[in-house]
């Protein structure tokens, strides 16, 4: 593992019973980079983001994260991660500012200092307001929220973002964007996991595409053209070639028109 990498995984598998969840998959992800994890539902991608967090056990391969082992290593890594899961693993029992308040207690920041950089981040998400409210209480994307303020408070030198703007306002989207160009700027990386194409082709430097446990591409949108033999497309299009659903995607549009054509005679 060179010191520019972040990540490094090799011949990673993971196996629920005869279902082969990863399947022999290799990335890296380097420091001063997005880095893109797309893929259809099933495909792989979280149970990836799991087995980078120690949260399983791979079958075979090996997964070093800044050099660790997530196996060996779990506390040592989470130390220098901020994650975020699609659906909030937070303590909905509390409020954020208890939240906030035990995260700076157990990673040992000033107080003083935590409270106000958690204040400072919802205010630009526009969620201040909530601060003395149950989290249990707040909707999904206030939820999203806290949670995304939770993985940074740290100042971690990897972001694992799965999903995170599941739910957001355009204005969080906008926010969160440039929460993850300042993680890149000051030298660290982001591991980016979403169903959005566009949000994608436009904040990745590199991207994985996974599909039924295997990468069946990677790289930046130039070089993803080239593997699918589709020079000048978007990441939609380059996306649906390599995950092999470009064909059926035709046909379903295809019959769609077809029958909206015949009710309209």
């Amino acid at each position: 593992m060179s010191n520019n990498e972040i990540i490094s995984v090799r011949n990673l598998k993971k196996f629920f019973g005869d279902v082969k969840a990863v399947n022999g998959i290799d990335f890296d992800v380097h420091k001063g980079e997005i880095f893109g994890l797309l893929g259809p539902n099933g495909a792989g991608k979280t149970t990836t983001i799991k087995l980078l967090l120690g949260l399983l056990e791979a079958n075979e391969g090996t997964i070093r994260v800044m050099g660790l082992d997530p196996e060996k290593d779990e506390v040592e890594i989470k130390k220098k991660i901020g994650y975020v899961s699609e659906e909030p693993l937070i303590f909905k029992s509390l409020t954020p500012k208890d939240l906030f308040n035990f995260i700076a207690s157990i990673r040992k920041l000033d107080p003083e200092e935590a409270t106000e950089r958690a204040k400072e981040y919802l205010e630009s998400l526009g969620a201040l307001e909530y601060y003395d409210q149950l989290i249990a209480t707040l909707s999904h994307g206030n939820k999203q929220k806290i949670q995304v303020v939770a993985s940074i408070m740290h100042d971690p030198d990897l972001l694992i973002f799965d999903e995170p703007i599941a739910g957001l306002d355009a204005k969080s989207v906008k926010v969160i964007k440039e929460i993850m160009d300042i993680q890149v700027d000051k030298g660290g990386a982001v591991l980016f996991s979403t169903h959005i194409m566009e949000i994608a082709q436009d904040l990745c430097d590199r991207i994985a595409i996974i599909n039924r446990g295997k990468i069946v591409g990677i790289g930046t949108l130039d070089e993803l053209s080239r593997q699918a033999d589709r020079l000048g497309a978007n990441l939609e299009d380059i996306f649906l070639r390599l995950t092999e659903q470009d064909t059926s995607v035709e046909e379903i549009v295809k019959k769609l028109r077809q029958s909206f054509n015949q009710r309209k005679l």
